[in-house]
Order: C-alpha cells, then structure tokens, then sequence
C-alpha cells in the first residue's frame, strides 16, 4: 500500500476529533480545519506555484498538527521526510495513529515551535507548512526571516489582518517593521482566502495562506536583526518624522542625504529598500 492509499484509509477527520474528544483550546490558539478538500489545496496550491509535482526529496516541517488534516495532505504528496512539531498531547497521540501505519517518515516533536531549532543542518531540502497558531504566527514568521536562505519556501496560515500587513504597500495604514522585513526576505504570494466557517470553531476574522520563497539578495542574520531594531524603533512612533525619531544619531541628516531620504519623511514613506540604505548607515 503506497503512502496515499495508507493515508486514505484513515478515518475522516470529524470522527478522529469526536474519537479523541478533541476540542480546540484558545490558549493554544487552535483553529481546526477538518475540511481536507482546503488542506489538499493549501499543498497543491504550494506545489503549483513552485513547478513541483510532489514533495519528493524534500522535509516538509508543519507547526501545530492539530487533528492532522494538513498532515494527511502534506504525506500524500510523499515527502522523502515529514517532522511535526506540535504542543498539544492530544494531538500528538493522533499524530503517533498515522505514524504507526507510516513509519519513521513522519517525525514527532512535542515541544513549542518557539524554542525549537529549525537551523540544523539538513541534507534534503526544507519546506514549511502550516496553520500557524494564530498567538504565535508572527513570532515564528520573523524567526523564520531571519535564516529565510534554509528553506525553499514557507506556506503560513495568518489571520487576514497580518496577511495584509505582511504585503502592504508603502504609505499605506497597515505598512510597517513585518512589511519590510518579509518583502526584503521573500517573494510573497496569497495563494487564497479562507472565511471563518471555513475552520473550527470558526473565528472572528477571515484567514490567508501566503506563500514565501527566498530572495536571492536576502539578508543574512546579522544584518536583518539589525534592520529590525531600526523598524521597530521607527514605527513605533510613525506619525513623527525620521529626524525626530532618530535625533540622537550622530550626523543623522547626512546620513539621510546620503540615501536620498528627507530626515522630514515619516516611517510609513520609506520603502524597504530605504530601510534597508539606512540601516547600513546607522
């Protein structure tokens, strides 16, 4: 039995929730999708974009497995290796069900994605998938930028407000530090929208799939914590101009001057380009 057959005769996701008694706990931030036509998407959708037929040679990583909907759509596309890193017990005894019938393809982790070390060394090549956990997908997201050459691409989950952060446009309400930090890392695509009924219990607030590839020119580790503490230090006071927020830089202004930016111009105006200029500078 190939590894699709082996995935297709698991039972349906409804009746392995009501089976583990599975309800989704919001200090976890959990969403549940248990509708697989959507997870068979978000990784077809991903594969598409990137003119690949499959996941085979490749370590697919996902965060937060959950009742193992993305899981299932992630092994039928037959990764060489899959590694889940999931908090919840419940879940990972769901995981263990698919791992008895797979074997060692499928990695288990117990532990919080934010302490977890995704910079080992790797012979195959990395991919991340997942429905992040909505109290933690920015966090993860910026971990993940800062050593954004490791992976071949990233498939998140967001709420669509920080989708739409993530991609906004200079002078716009929702440009800022994530903005330019993701737009100078990654090409970045919405692969689609999900509304709230879409998941269980559906949330407040419709959801995004973006997908993330490494630039060529991405920045290395020292260099985008450098720029992050410079946006974070400039849109936190976005309304005040540039030489007021930074008026303790020594020759500030020349600075400025030399990057072609108005010491009056405020966060909100400068591209990430110009972020990254100055950040050289500073």
């Amino acid at each position: 039995m190939d590894i699709s057959e082996t995935i297709a005769s698991l039972p349906s996701l409804k009746i392995t929730v009501e089976a583990y008694g599975l309800l989704a706990k919001k200090s976890l931030g959990q969403n549940f999708l248990l509708d697989s036509n959507i997870t068979d998407k978000i990784v077809n959708k991903t594969l598409s974009a990137q003119k690949l037929s499959s996941f085979a040679g490749n370590h697919i990583f996902e965060v937060g497995s959950g009742p193992t909907g993305l899981t299932r759509s992630c092994l039928k596309a037959n990764p060489d290796k899959m590694t889940v890193i999931e908090l919840d017990e419940r879940c990972i005894k769901i995981a263990q069900d698919i791992q008895s019938k797979i074997g060692s393809r499928l990695e288990i982790i117990n532990q919080d994605a934010l302490t977890y070390d995704f910079a080992f060394t790797e012979k195959l090549p990395k991919h991340i998938l997942s429905n992040l956990p909505y109290n933690i997908s920015v966090p993860l997201l910026t971990k993940w930028l800062y050593d954004i050459k490791s992976y071949q691409s990233l498939t998140l989950m967001f709420q669509k407000e920080v989708a739409d952060r993530i991609e906004a446009d200079t002078r716009t309400k929702d440009y800022g530090r994530l903005s330019v930090l993701a737009q100078l890392q990654c090409h970045i695509t919405r692969l689609f929208n999900l509304p709230p009924e879409a998941f269980t219990p559906a949330p407040k607030v419709w959801s995004s799939v973006l997908l993330f590839t490494p630039r060529e020119e991405a920045l290395d580790i020292k260099s985008i914590k450098k720029l992050e503490q410079i946006t974070t230090t400039a849109f936190a006071k976005r309304r005040k101009m540039l030489r007021q927020i930074f008026k303790s830089v020594p020759d500030f202004e020349n600075k400025c001057e030399i990057c072609g930016i108005l010491p009056t111009m405020r966060p909100e105006e400068l591209t990430p380009q110009q972020f990254l200029q100055l950040s050289k500078l500073l």
